[in-house]
């Protein structure tokens, strides 16, 4: 199935990977000039990640402030299996699942509805609309960017959570599944289910043109 672009605003920033190794040497020192070096390299990107996710600025202050707390205290458990990046994204990513909870969200519904069925024979049970293109588009950049917000923040977490960091914040299918901790295929067939969903959601407000 092709997959239909969802036009979501996001960031692109270099990994500051090169001389980890040593940087991780120096943190394990406890050289207190590598602690504010990471401070620095990491900190606008994990805080990227956590305002994405928690839509509040003091919220995602707090969270990458408790993370890096918490990632400097157990250093130790840092074996160095991927990068710095991933394993403080993981920490802020859980950081921010925890606030999330703590809000009390309303129940989460099933996303299946949203989903494509299929007729015995293959065929879909039900027409998808076709989005007109960018010389059409229906809405301004910014009120469309508005709209794929709200609605990202309709999915369950688990589908919220993965889109953001895949097409959002545009890390790579396999960091995805070190921060998350689970399967870079598993993670494959979520996102999937989340971009279909998302469409689903987003259908009505677009602009389409008949097959």
């Amino acid at each position: 199935m092709k997959h239909t672009p969802v036009p979501i605003a996001g960031t692109s920033p270099t990994e500051p990977s090169a001389g980890e190794p040593a940087l991780i040497a120096r943190l394990r020192a406890g050289e207190d000039g590598a602690f504010n070096e990471v401070i620095e390299l990491y900190t606008p990107r994990l805080y990227a990640t956590a305002r994405r996710m928690l839509g509040h600025d003091q919220d995602a202050q707090d969270a990458v402030q408790e993370a890096m707390l918490g990632a400097f205290r157990s250093l130790h458990s840092f074996e160095g299996g991927s990068r710095l990046s991933t394993w403080l994204t993981r920490i802020v990513i859980n950081k921010c699942l925890m606030r999330l909870r703590t809000r009390r969200r309303r129940p989460e519904c099933s996303i299946d509805s949203l989903l494509p069925t299929f007729k015995d024979d293959g065929h879909p049970t039900r027409w998808t609309p076709r989005w007109r293109g960018d010389s059409d588009p229906g809405h301004s950049r910014a009120e469309l960017h508005a709209i794929v917000r709200e609605k990202i923040e309709e999915l369950p977490e688990k589908y919220r959570t993965v889109l953001l960091l895949r097409e959002v914040l545009q890390l790579n299918t396999g960091d995805v599944a070190e921060a998350l901790g689970d399967t870079p295929n598993a993670i494959k067939v979520r996102l999937h289910r989340a971009r279909q969903a998302l469409k689903a959601l987003l259908d009505p407000y677009m602009t389409t043109e008949e097959p």
